[in-house]
């Protein structure tokens, strides 16, 4: 899934990510609030007048305090449809627990709209032809994002909120409403998966996705060997391949990353450039990472175990399917990869053999042996969800969506329902033992039946969750933990150059140049052709005006540390 510029350069800042969770990968991460229990929240709901019939609502009780608009208008049973933009996404709503109630307490019914191909043709004849449906959830670093909003095709958050909930403002993150406001003052879409540099003060658990892993029984057996030098970690291959050429009857594969695309390969290039803290900036200006010294002292490693057989050609043509296969198959010895990208192949190892998993250990370092800078999520997050102008019923929309931000929302979308999947046990909200079970073994079914633990992932808070969460456990506790003392935030960094813009040509020929050379470099038959692939590249990136890049993309670095507070 591409993030940022949608190239390269923006992959590993995002997701995992996104994920997240998911996939985009799912964190359980969180910032506070008061709680609202579900008997509370039941409670209230009878005590308010729920009819709406002008289409507004009276949100504010006699006291002046904030009352949210969900617990007065759940008798007023509305149906809104909510476009998503990810084809891989088919949960139905009202099929499982967590929907049905939610249903139940907000009186909104959803229709999911999800494209059944490419996700930008949905969405741009959905654009063109002005029949978006009345909820849009999509990434924030998509070019229709900021299209729908300069089109005026969807409303103001904040001017819908003054008008029909003003509870919206107690639970908006003001640090992400302040970052997703824009030069106009309004805020037209609320994040998904959201990180403040805040948050990475106050919390020492918050994980990155990027790992470096090896195959566990395989690793041990040629006794843990030190693989952050290059000589390290050119030996610990070789011995890997020397001790075990067969794994379940098929080759070894020596060394596992993530697909390679038309813009490089995010194992070796992004992700490799974090493992070696390469600097994000330098004196002030943002850093043309792809050139560091330490970047292409490892590439030349790599090159030099391809000469000698260790790539294999599997890395270089795998899909992601492929590769998913032949992770449950276990036959990559190590790997630079997303830990939730094998989550699923990591469960099928440690059910057929505990000892065969993967786990995370230290993998290549710089010179000097710097710790790791790996990215969490940004403040960006992964997603953002508007509100269509075509929707005949917006207060009941940004009702719905102060439900879902809520802390009670939280509780409902990651837990379930208090007393059915969850308990509070000493004062912590705790799944219920056979829930966590059926989450662990057999995730589908848990969301046909349950639909909680961010199966509607589109307002997940992972900054809250983590006052929920449970120390991770194996088969995938391990990975997890292991980032914990190298996760930074990279916010400021994480900039996306306007789609029409110059730049962005230029980004897009050196990205699309990337994705030819990387290759290439890799496969070199020697040190000499390498270096002047290498060089061939450089100044072709010169000949594009990549300085116009680096310029653009420092200025934007600089307003970003502005609006975060860090400059």
């Amino acid at each position: 899934m591409k993030k940022s510029y949608k190239k390269v350069a923006a992959l590993a800042l995002v997701f995992v990510m996104a994920l997240t969770s998911a996939g985009c990968a799912k964190k359980n991460e969180t910032t506070g609030g008061n709680a609202v229990t579900e008997e509370t929240a039941s409670t209230k709901a009878a005590d308010t007048d729920t009819a709406e019939t002008t289409g507004t609502s009276e949100t504010a009780d006699t006291s002046g305090d904030s009352v949210p608009g969900w617990q007065k208008n759940a008798a007023d049973k509305v149906d809104l449809t909510w476009y998503i933009n990810f084809s891989w996404f088919t949960t139905p709503w009202g099929e499982n627990l967590v929907s049905k109630t939610i249903t139940e307490e907000t009186g909104c019914n959803i229709e999911f709209v999800v494209p059944a191909g490419t996700e930008s043709e949905k969405l741009n004849s959905l654009i063109a032809s002005d029949s978006l449906p009345d909820l849009v959830t999509l990434g924030w670093y998509e070019p229709q994002t900021n299209q729908m909003i300069e089109d005026g095709m969807v409303y103001a958050l904040d001017d819908l909120a003054n008008q029909y909930d003003p509870y919206w403002f107690s639970v908006a993150d003001k640090s992400r409403v302040s970052w997703f406001t824009k030069e106009d003052g309004h805020i037209y879409g609320y994040p998904n998966s959201s990180f403040s540099p805040a948050d990475y003060e106050k919390y020492d658990n918050i994980a990155s996705n990027q790992t470096f892993l090896v195959r566990k029984d395989i690793y041990e057996a040629i006794g843990s060997p030190d693989m952050t030098t290059p000589e390290g970690f050119k030996a610990a291959v070789k011995a890997a391949v020397d001790k075990y050429p067969q794994i379940n009857g098929q080759p070894i594969i020596p060394i596992g990353a993530h697909e390679f695309t038309a813009t490089g390969n995010v194992s070796f290039d992004q992700y490799l450039c974090n493992f070696l803290a390469v600097p994000y900036e330098k004196d002030g200006k943002y850093y043309d990472r792809f050139t560091d010294p330490e970047l292409v002292r490892w590439l030349k490693t790599f090159r030099d175990l391809g000469q000698e057989g260790y790539l294999s050609d599997d890395i270089f043509i795998d899909k992601r399917a492929q590769m998913q296969e032949k992770v449950a198959q276990g036959r990559y010895f190590c790997m630079l990869f997303q830990r939730t990208d094998l989550a699923d192949q990591q469960k099928i190892l440690y059910a057929n053999d505990p000892n065969s998993i993967y786990m995370a250990v230290d993998g290549p370092k710089n010179s000097k042996g710097d710790a790791y800078t790996l990215p969490g999520t940004g403040i960006n997050g992964w997603t953002v969800t508007m509100i269509s102008k075509n929707c005949e019923r917006p207060d009941r929309a940004i009702q719905l969506f102060s439900y879902l931000m809520s802390e009670h929302g939280q509780l409902m979308t990651w837990l379930g329902v208090e007393g059915t999947t969850w308990d509070y046990v000493d004062g912590v909200a705790t799944m219920k033992p056979d829930v966590r079970t059926m989450l662990t073994e057999d995730r589908n079914q848990y969301n046909k039946q349950y639909g909680a633990d961010s199966t509607y992932w589109m307002f997940q808070d992972n900054a809250m969750a983590l006052k929920w969460a449970v120390p991770p456990t194996e088969p995938l506790g391990q990975m997890e933990t292991w980032t914990y003392p190298y996760v930074m935030s990279t916010s400021q960094y994480d900039v996306s150059l306007p789609a029409d813009s110059n730049e962005m040509d230029i980004q897009t020929q050196v990205d699309n140049e990337w994705g030819v050379v990387l290759p290439k470099l890799l496969l070199a038959g020697s040190e000499t052709e390498f270096d002047s692939i290498w060089s061939e590249f450089l100044k072709h990136r010169a000949d594009y005006g990549y300085d116009k890049v680096l310029a653009a993309k420092t200025e934007m670095m600089d307003e970003a540390k502005v609006k975060l507070g860090i400059k």
